[in-house]
């Protein structure tokens, strides 16, 4: 099953690593990963695309005890295909 994570982290070192870390120890596999600061608050608001089989209650809780995560939403999504972002779709166009 594949899920959107909306995140709300502080914007400190490490804090990513920490979050992306945890989704793969939980059994899931980080498939896509956008976002960024501009709400004027100073968090980071990320939207990570995960695929796995364990159920995302778990991966939610997980996630919340990490120290630089403020929230968590998940959202089950269809198991078609990711779309590309815009950076991936540009660096398309530019590719030979």
């Amino acid at each position: 099953m594949r899920y959107r994570l909306d995140l709300v982290l502080k914007p400190v070192e490490g804090a990513l690593v920490r979050v992306i870390g945890m989704t793969e120890r939980r059994g899931f596999a980080p498939q896509a990963i956008s976002g960024g600061s501009d709400d004027g608050d100073g968090r980071w608001h990320l939207q990570l695309v995960v695929d796995g089989g364990r159920p995302a209650e778990t991966l939610k809780r997980q996630l919340q005890k990490v120290y630089d995560c403020e929230s968590v939403e998940i959202s089950p999504i269809e198991a078609g295909p990711i779309e590309a972002s815009p950076l991936e779709a540009a660096a398309a166009e530019v590719a030979p």
